[in-house]
């Protein structure tokens, strides 16, 4: 018999959404010159605030402001002086915890347990993590006098709106750069209560600037002469983009792209573990994550097994409101996102593989889509080539290690792998011959600030988190 859970809904007051939020340039907020934009609840499709847009002016000024910061406040600061402000973030977003992840699964959609318990904390990680990084730079790997770049502009993606935040000023400001950020035009709340944040650890005016819009105001960033270092993530096509645009400059680039990651379950593995895994992987923040485990490789021997344990794991997960601290999967991000995942989804099942869902009823107004497989799937199926970003599974089955391999490698992308196995010597073999930035073993979608993170191939270039992260900021 199941259990039939009451709902337990996180209360929202402790949020207070502004009517309408303008640009933070120099330490205040400024209105932006463009045409302001809603951003919306995708769960109830509530308008939740009005959010200006930034235009060339309102980036030029921006960029000009870290300019200005970078020579005269951040970039002569001694690193100790800079890491107290670092570590001073880091605790003002461990107080506010609570608040910035009602207002992150409110904006984004991803379940409360998950901003709670996963983004949050991960975020101040990255922060008291650089900060203890901000005096030691000479340690880096990039000689005994490491300088900064100067201005570094930055666009990040609306599935981990403050992750990835964090991910790219944490350490542009640990190595003495000053920031303009761009936010998702979906996303932006988390960004601008961050934005709050800096000016309550009175941040010197300029060292981090934010500047909402969408992508003409992301092209504006990163186009702009002032800009000395760009870092991206986000979708494939877009970071091709950015690597015409800025060719032939002396901008340093990082980007971190999609992805296709294979999670590969072999015969001894331990089954009901990887099948946590399996669905952490590819479930987690309803599959909007670069490096998910979208293609699942099964030893054909436990296929049959596996899929059975699979699919009544799928059966116990529960869609609907993000506010539920009992939901495991929230609402897709936008109208645009949940029509890519159904068009995919439907080539699935006319290309002739088996589409399963388990029994569960979506909420009717918002964005929403199951946790969904297919089996039967080829190499040749779109969806088992093509990024999805949504809670859908493709299974592939393999004999042997070297098919495994194989069948793994055979993608454009190399963000991220996962190997099940009991045998240590298979991982090790495993992780020799993945071609992925990540590789992890019998766990899946683990991460940890001091450890990096990027990818291979199509999959961008450059890494962050740990001290491979201070590389891209730093001469």
């Amino acid at each position: 018999m199941g259990f039939e859970y009451a709902p337990a809904p996180e209360s929202r007051s402790i949020v207070d959404i502004k009517p309408s939020y303008g640009l933070f340039v120099n330490g205040e907020f400024v209105d932006g010159h463009g045409k302001s934009f809603k951003t919306i609840s995708p769960a109830t499709e509530e308008v939740l605030a009005e959010v200006a847009e930034a235009d060339e002016s309102d980036v030029d000024a921006a960029v000009k402001a870290a300019r200005r910061a970078y020579e005269k406040v951040w970039g002569p600061m001694p690193g100790r002086e800079r890491a107290k402000y670092l570590y001073r973030i880091a605790r003002i977003i461990q107080e506010r915890s609570r608040e910035l992840a009602v207002l992150e699964s409110l904006d984004n959609g991803k379940p409360i347990k998950e901003s709670r318990d996963v983004d949050v904390p991960t975020v101040a990680a990255h922060f008291f993590y650089y900060a203890g990084w901000a005096d030691k730079l000479e340690y880096a790997g990039r000689g005994a006098d490491p300088r900064p770049l100067g201005v570094a502009g930055q666009v990040i993606p609306w599935n981990f709106p403050l992750l990835m935040l964090a991910w790219k000023i944490a350490p542009a400001l640990a190595c003495g750069n000053t920031v303009v950020l761009k936010p998702a035009e979906t996303t932006p709340l988390t960004a601008l209560l961050f934005a709050e944040i800096c000016q309550q650890a009175d941040l010197p005016p300029g060292v981090v600037n934010i500047v909402t819009g969408a992508g003409a105001t992301g092209q504006a960033l990163v186009g702009h002469a002032g800009v000395d270092k760009v870092a991206f993530t986000g979708s494939t096509e877009v970071g091709k983009a950015i690597a015409r645009a800025v060719a032939g400059t002396d901008k340093k680039v990082t980007l971190e792209l999609g992805g296709k990651a294979a999670n590969v379950v072999f015969d001894d593995a331990p089954l009901d573990q990887a099948v946590e895994g399996i669905v952490n992987g590819i479930f987690f923040n309803q599959g909007h994550v670069c490096c998910a485990g979208s293609r699942l490789l099964v030893q054909e021997s436990v296929a049959d097994e596996l899929l059975a344990k699979l699919k009544r794991r799928m059966s116990t997960l529960r869609v609907g409101d993000p506010l539920d601290k009992n939901t495991d999967i929230g609402a897709i991000n936008s109208a645009e996102q949940l029509a890519k995942i159904r068009d995919l989804s439907e080539i699935g099942e006319s290309e002739g593989a088996g589409r399963w869902s388990p029994a569960c009823d979506l909420p009717t107004t918002g964005f929403w889509f199951p946790p969904t497989l297919f089996t039967g799937v080829s190499q040749a199926h779109r969806i088992a080539r093509e990024e999805i970003f949504g809670p859908v599974l493709s299974v592939l089955t393999f004999r042997t290690p070297s098919e495994a391999v194989e069948k793994a490698n055979n993608t454009p992308y190399g963000l991220s792998a996962g190997v099940w196995t009991e045998k240590g010597s298979r991982i090790l073999s495993m992780a020799n011959q993945l071609r992925a930035g990540v590789v992890w073993a019998n766990t899946f979608n683990k991460f940890d600030p001091t450890s990096p993170f990027g990818g291979f191939k199509e999959s961008g270039y450059g890494r962050e988190g740990g001290r491979h992260g201070l590389e891209a900021y730093l001469k």
